[in-house]
């Protein structure tokens, strides 16, 4: 069997701190981006115009980063992680640059979406990153560790849009990752060998990326227009890019099974652990999604808070998916087991979910912190523990792919979860706030789309995770990895 990029000699895992730093600091850039435009979204309008535009600052990101996601873990698979993780980071920090230079909102819209286009390579890379890195003993503590990162980064990056715009103004929620992008930039460039992956000369599957792109794109396209529009899931602009979507994932299923290096191998997804982990993280982004969206859009509609407000007090959200995500990480590396941890968090996830039926405009600010904190209990599993689960059921070979389409369902399970919860927020509003007023309508409607939505991802996720297979992982017991068959 070919060397493998997953299993790097042990020389090369010496002085692994400065890589783990430029993992993380590369991580949290690129999730950072997905939620910190959002605060300063009124400001750019009001200076760059383009009202009608303003959804599409957060689409093109969203759109690029997404497809690009399972392409770049299948492609570091075949042809190594180092040049594709600097390809990524280097288009990353130039959309970055061009975007805090924007002059109006189309400018602003390209190159969110070049900057998007880089940070699809960040964050299911880092992933892989650490299972080449970091022997099977310590992966399920690192991956605790970053699992705690990606949490910081869903809720910090609204409080920090607010206080840039707040203060130096918008165009440093784009600058900030500069600085930081240029020394993981550097740390990778000096400290990551470069060892070959398994392509040996493959062509790349062109058609089935071309194909995936477009049908991915227009799922996404329909998608948001639901969730921020006022369209019904009839109405053409939702319905035909959902159709296309639909038969364009069609087709790349049939251009999938011909093609010699699949860009998402099918095979995979006979492996039961790999499909189920994969479902369970599609469906408890409807949770997190839910918290991390909603709960400060009540803090700001219903509390009446700025956006810099809102953010902080969202902390017991964050604080619970750290010490979720740490925690489990450490549970799996002393127990050997994930099926356990997973279930538990899906439990603490309905739970809190529940809980938060009982919102009002007048909640008392510890029982509100308790229900958000078991909540983040309950994510912070599905952000360290999915990844372990799905890295040590697949060959060393597949671990770049498999990192990346966990990342791939939960940005789509994410986008699914908006796109709902937005129609069911905009009509309890029109309901409730005649009779009771905007305040109230708003804790209604966060009453109703927080235990809806996320009490029923987080039952199905139990069930899902429930089908998992519960022994031991092999290769924390000191067994030989998985090879393909």
């Amino acid at each position: 069997m070919a060397s493998d990029i997953s299993t790097p000699p042990s020389a090369a895992r010496s002085g692994t701190g400065p890589l783990l730093f430029a993992v993380l600091g590369g991580m949290l850039l690129a999730m950072l981006d997905q939620t910190i435009v959002g605060t300063a979204l009124p400001r750019i309008v009001r200076e760059l115009g383009g009202a009608d535009l303003y959804t599409w600052v957060v689409t093109a990101y969203l759109l690029t980063s997404t497809i690009t996601v399972p392409l770049y873990g299948r492609l570091s698979d075949t042809y190594g992680r180092k040049p594709l993780l600097l390809t990524g980071i280097g288009l990353f920090l130039a959309g970055s640059a061009l975007c805090g230079a924007a002059q109006d909102m189309t400018q602003l819209i390209a190159f969110r979406a070049l900057q998007g286009l880089g940070a699809g390579a960040l964050l299911p890379l880092s992933l892989a990153l650490v299972a080449d890195l970091f022997p099977p003993g310590r992966s399920g503590r690192v991956q605790g560790a970053l699992g705690g990162v990606m949490a910081l980064s869903y809720i910090a990056g609204p409080f920090l849009g607010g206080v840039f715009t707040d203060t130096v103004g918008w165009r440093w929620a784009f600058l900030v990752n500069l600085p930081v992008g240029l020394v993981v930039v550097a740390i990778v460039t000096a400290r990551l060998p470069h060892t070959a992956g398994q392509g040996r000369g493959a062509r790349p599957d062109y058609p089935g990326i071309a194909v995936f792109a477009a049908a991915i794109g227009a799922l996404l396209v329909g998608l948001t227009e639901k969730g921020t529009g006022d369209h019904s899931w009839t109405s053409g602009p939702v319905l035909w890019p959902i159709l296309a979507a639909a038969a364009g994932l069609v087709v790349f299923v049939l251009v999938e099974r011909r093609a010699a290096e699949p860009v998402i191998p099918l095979e995979l997804f006979r492996n039961r652990t790999y499909a189920l982990a994969n479902a369970a993280s599609f469906l408890t982004a409807f949770c997190l999604y839910a918290g991390v969206v909603f709960l400060p859009r009540y803090f700001q509609e219903a509390r009446g808070l700025g956006a810099t407000d809102s953010g902080l007090r969202i902390y017991p959200l964050m604080l619970g998916m750290v010490a979720g995500s740490v925690v489990t990480g450490a549970l799996i590396a002393r127990s050997r087991r994930h099926k356990p941890w997973l279930v538990a968090g899906t439990v603490l996830m309905t739970a809190g979910a529940l809980l938060c039926s009982g919102i009002t405009a007048t909640t008392p600010g510890p029982v509100l912190a308790v229900w958000m904190a078991l909540l983040g209990l309950g994510m912070g599993p599905m952000l360290s523990g999915l990844t372990v689960a799905i890295q040590f059921s697949v060959p060393p070979r597949f671990i770049g792919t498999a990192s990346a389409n966990l990342t791939f369902f939960r940005q789509i399970g994410g986008s699914v979860a908006l796109a709902f919860a937005g129609t069911l927020y905009a009509s309890v509003v029109r309901e409730e706030a005649p009779p009771h007023g905007p305040a109230a309508a708003h804790a209604a409607a966060t009453a109703t789309v927080i235990p809806w939505l996320a009490a029923a991802g987080a039952l199905l996720a139990l069930v899902a995770l429930a089908a998992l297979p519960g022994g031991r992982i092999g290769a924390l017991a000191g067994e030989p990895p998985l090879t393909a068959e």
